[in-house]
């Protein structure tokens, strides 16, 4: 199984970018996908998920209205929409898939990601 995430790259504080997290050896219809940061000097934090089956999605209250997360099964990706983007939001974004589960807690969720990619660096300047 692999994780690539892309769409990294430095922008002013305001501005937008889109990751995208290709991933394959898996059926992406049957895991649970999300994003996760971690900043500098920081523990790693979850910024966005979306459920295997599409019909729900999460997001980090520090993110909510400005980030949005979507899939493509039939491409295997997993996108994150960041617009209105903030300094605070630089990190290294890592995005992560588990096998879908019968929860629909989000925090149960994350301890199933057991699938990661290498990290897309955002920059935002102010």
């Amino acid at each position: 199984v692999q994780l690539q995430a892309s769409g990294g790259g430095l922008v002013q504080a305001g501005g937008s970018l889109r990751l995208s997290c290709a991933a394959s050896g898996l059926t992406g219809s049957n895991y649970n996908m999300g994003w996760f940061r971690q900043a500098p000097g920081k523990e790693r934090e979850s910024v966005a998920g979306i459920r295997w089956s599409g019909d729900t999605t999460y997001y980090a209250d520090s993110v909510k209205g400005r980030f949005t997360i979507s899939r493509d099964n039939a491409k295997n990706t997993v996108n994150l929409q960041m617009n209105n983007l903030k300094p605070e939001d630089t990190a290294v974004y890592y995005c992560a898939a588990g096998f879908r589960s019968t929860s629909s807690v989000w925090s149960t969720m994350i301890r199933g990601m057991n699938y990661w990619g290498k990290g897309t660096l955002v920059t935002v300047s102010s």
